[in-house]
């Protein structure tokens, strides 16, 4: 069964979004040709797990003017670009991707989710969309939290869990750029 796997840069504090809605905490992008450090190869073997990003309504206007065209995000971009994309929202009907093939526009993310799930295929990634976030957690189909841990506090903004949520540590990795990677599994509550 494929995953649902949650991938977000935070602060040191767990804000996962400064007040106005953005993330210039974000340190270790973009990446160049000539990068050889664990960070990229990790990020790269990541994005090379996933087939599907799954955005939220305001994450995915936050991006598509940007990433379609992103040529100085090298192999990174080519590869997000290519994935497979759903967005859920109760406004859109259709969500373009610059070149690439459009998004899939969702009304219901959980049983989306939940289907795709059950499909053959390579895992799902969450990409921001805090308040998707939240339903998908509420539904219990969050499998794993990927937290990129940006080494530096904004004290206030939206943080990624805004309740108790119990994790299981699957990994923690530190890298030369000041980022950490901690890996959890799916929260109960």
């Amino acid at each position: 069964m494929r995953k649902l796997i949650v991938q977000q840069w935070v602060t040191a504090d767990a804000i996962a979004a400064e007040e106005d809605g953005g993330l210039g905490f974000v340190s270790g992008e973009p990446f160049s040709e000539e990068d050889t450090s664990a960070f990229k190869a990790d990020l790269m073997g990541f994005i090379d797990s996933v087939d599907t990003m799954v955005l939220g309504a305001t994450t995915y206007r936050q991006n598509r003017d940007y990433w379609p065209q992103a040529e100085d995000q090298g192999e990174y971009g080519e590869k997000l670009n290519r994935l497979a994309k759903v967005v859920a929202s109760s406004t859109l009907d259709e969500a373009p991707w610059g070149d690439f093939p459009a998004a899939t526009v969702t009304r219901d993310p959980v049983e989306t989710i939940r289907g795709l799930k059950e499909q053959p295929g390579r895992d799902l990634w969450l990409w921001g969309s805090l308040t998707l976030l939240r339903t998908l957690q509420e539904a219990g189909v969050v499998d794993e939290y990927r937290m990129l841990l940006c080494p530096t506090t904004r004290g206030t903004g939206r943080r990624l869990f805004e309740d108790r949520q119990d994790l299981r540590l699957l990994e923690a990795t530190a890298y030369d750029n000041g980022v950490a990677l901690l890996r959890y599994g799916g929260g109960d509550r």
